[in-house]
C-alpha cells in the first residue's frame, strides 16, 4: 500500500500541500481544494497553473476528491451539476494520470424528503448514467461511505455495486466515517471490503452524550490498525489517504489557515506511517 492524503487539511495553497507531502516521504496527494477552489471545478488557467506545480515537484495524484453527488447536494437537486462535473473531470484525470474520483450518492432533502424507495430509486438511475460516462472516459468512480444513500448501510452500498454492475464504480472506504454515522467500522468494512480499491484514514470516538469527537488516528472507535492489518493480509496494494478532520474540515467551514493545521496533518501522516511500519 501507498500512502496520499487530502492535502488541503495540510494549508490552502498547492504550495503547502507539496510541502507536507514532501516532508512526510510521500509520493502522492489526493487533491480536494487549492485556495478554497476545487480541483475538478475551478477554471482552465487554475488547474494548467496547479499541473505545473504538482508535475514539477514530481508529485503523483492519487485521487480526485470531486464534488459529484457529496454532502453538498441534496438528490433533489440538479443532476446535470453532477453530470458537467464529471465531463470535466475526466480530461483533468487524464491529464495527471489519475484513475480514480471520489464520489458519494445525494443525501436526502431535509427539508422535502423523498421516501426511502424514491431516494433509492434515483440515486440509483442517476449513478447509471455517470457511470457510463466514467465507462467511457476510462475512469473509476470511488464511492465514499459519507452522507449519501449508499452511505447509509453496507447493505446499500453491495445494493447499488450489484444495480449498477459497472467496472467503473467502485468503493473508498473511509474507517471514521462509520463512527460519526453511529456504525461499526469493522462490520462494515467485513461486508464490503472485496470491493475497496482505495481508503480514507479517519477517525473518532463516539461520546457518552451521543456527540463523536475526531482523533488521531488508532485512537479512536475506527479500527484503524485492524482494517490496515486485514487489507494488508489480503494483498492490498492501493492508497491509503489520511483526512484528519482535526484541524481542519471543509465541510464544517473550518479551513487549514494556520500553521496548526500543517503541524496536525504531518503528526497525522506520521502516526500513520507508524501504524502502518507496525503492521505484521
Amino acid at each position: 500500500m501507498f500512502f496520499s492524503g487530502i492535502s488541503d487539511e495540510a494549508g490552502k495553497p498547492i504550495e503547502t500541500q507539496i510541502k507536507a507531502h514532501k516532508e512526510l516521504g510521500w509520493k502522492h496527494l489526493e487533491i480536494r481544494n487549492v485556495d478554497g477552489e476545487n480541483l475538478t471545478l475551478m477554471d482552465d488557467a487554475k488547474f494548467d497553473e496547479i499541473y505545473e506545480k504538482v508535475n514539477n515537484a514530481e508529485m503523483k495524484v492519487s485521487c480526485f476528491a470531486g464534488c459529484v453527488a457529496n454532502w453538498s447536494r441534496p438528490i433533489t437537486g440538479d443532476f446535470q451539476v453532477d453530470i458537467d462535473e464529471l465531463k470535466k473531470a475526466i480530461p483533468r484525470m487524464k491529464k495527471f494520470g489519475t484513475k480514480f474520483i471520489r464520489v458519494m450518492s445525494w443525501p436526502n432533502d431535509n427539508d422535502n424528503p423523498m421516501t426511502e424507495t424514491e431516494w433509492e430509486k434515483k440515486v440509483i438511475e442517476r449513478l447509471k448514467e455517470l457511470s457510463k460516462i466514467a465507462e467511457d472516459g476510462e475512469i473509476i468512480m470511488v464511492h465514499e461511505n459519507c452522507n449519501g444513500w449508499a452511505g447509509e448501510s453496507p447493505d446499500n452500498s453491495l445494493k447499488m455495486l450489484s444495480e449498477i454492475n459497472s467496472p467503473s464504480l467502485k468503493l473508498v472506504f473511509d474507517t471514521g466515517n462509520t463512527v460519526f454515522h453511529g456504525q461499526d467500522a469493522m462490520y462494515f468494512y467485513s461486508k464490503v471490503k472485496e470491493h475497496i480499491v482505495y481508503i480514507h484514514i479517519k477517525d473518532a470516538i463516539m461520546l457518552p452524550d451521543g456527540k463523536t469527537q475526531t482523533t488521531y488516528c488508532g485512537e479512536g472507535h475506527a479500527y484503524v490498525s485492524e482494517i490496515l492489518q486485514d487489507m494488508k493480509n489480503a494483498g492490498y496494494e492501493g492508497g491509503v489517504s489520511i483526512e484528519p478532520h482535526l484541524a481542519a474540515a471543509v465541510h464544517l467551514g473550518k479551513e487549514a489557515k494556520s500553521e496548526e493545521a500543517y503541524k496536525t496533518y504531518i503528526t497525522y501522516g506520521r502516526k500513520l506511517i507508524d501504524i502502518v511500519n507496525n503492521l505484521k
